[in-house]
């Protein structure tokens, strides 16, 4: 197998991807975790409710624009997916681009997420 073939393996497009939160999307069946960042959580989120709550970034209208953000900057085109691996939710960790853009930076650049290592 050629390095672009196994680089390819682990990419996709999402023609129609459905946004969760700030961090967080679908594309069908799959729950995606944009890698490396971490945005506002949403009132539904247990984070914000439970022994985690000194973890979670509980800035509710934050958390809304952080998701309608990631929806517009969605909107953009097809999104390419590049899988990096599972978190211990189950959920896909990948770096999301639209256009070659990257979606976590952008979140960042606007001050709806942050880096997260």
């Amino acid at each position: 197998m050629s390095l672009i073939q196994i680089l390819a393996a682990g990419a996709a497009l999402c023609a129609t991807p459905s946004v969760h939160d700030g961090d967080t999307i679908r594309c069908g069946a799959e729950r995606i975790r944009i890698a490396n960042i971490d945005a506002p959580e949403l009132p539904d989120s247990p984070k914000c409710h439970d022994y985690r709550k000194a973890f979670g970034w509980c800035d509710y209208k934050s958390g809304y624009a952080a998701r309608d953000a990631l929806q517009q900057f969605l909107a953009g085109g097809h999104a390419r997916i590049e899988r990096l691996g599972q978190d211990k939710y189950g959920r896909t960790l990948a770096r999301i681009t639209v256009g070659g853009k990257d979606a976590g930076a952008y979140l960042v650049g606007l001050g709806l997420a942050r880096w997260w290592q």
